[in-house]
């Protein structure tokens, strides 16, 4: 399972998804509903959330799209799912300790992995 916001689909969410895919068998990108973007950015995104799910539901390696809680650390998404294991990426530091501190309260617990930042690949050598 990922979590993110997903804002228009660049390189660096692809590289995110093929990462977060490779410790699974089943992706499942989690969307955060328009208020909640508002409550965690100060700013609505972009693209409406139509337009994001549809974006991700057509992305290689991700295998389902559903919309996140309506309601900022409810968790619902988590008990409804179970996922054995959550993706992070490496800026996503403050929904990793809200995490960990959900699973301090509750009788299981997925693994969490923090993906590596995206880099370029396709750097000019000289």
């Amino acid at each position: 399972m990922v979590f993110g916001v997903f804002d228009g689909l660049h390189d660096g969410h692809k590289a995110f998804l093929k990462e977060a895919k490779s410790h699974g068998e089943y992706l499942i990108a989690v969307l955060p509903p328009d208020e909640v973007v508002k409550q965690l950015k100060s700013r609505f995104p972009k693209l409406t959330i139509a337009e994001r799910f549809e974006h991700l539901r057509k992305a290689d390696h991700v295998n389902a799209v559903i919309v996140g809680d309506a309601e900022l650390g409810s968790w619902n998404v988590l008990e409804n799912h179970r996922p054995q294991v959550i993706a992070l990426g490496h800026d996503q530091d403050k929904i990793k300790d809200e995490l960990e501190k959900y699973f301090e309260k509750v009788d299981w617990k997925p693994e969490i992995k923090v993906m590596k930042p995206y880099e370029k690949h396709n750097k000019p050598t000289h």
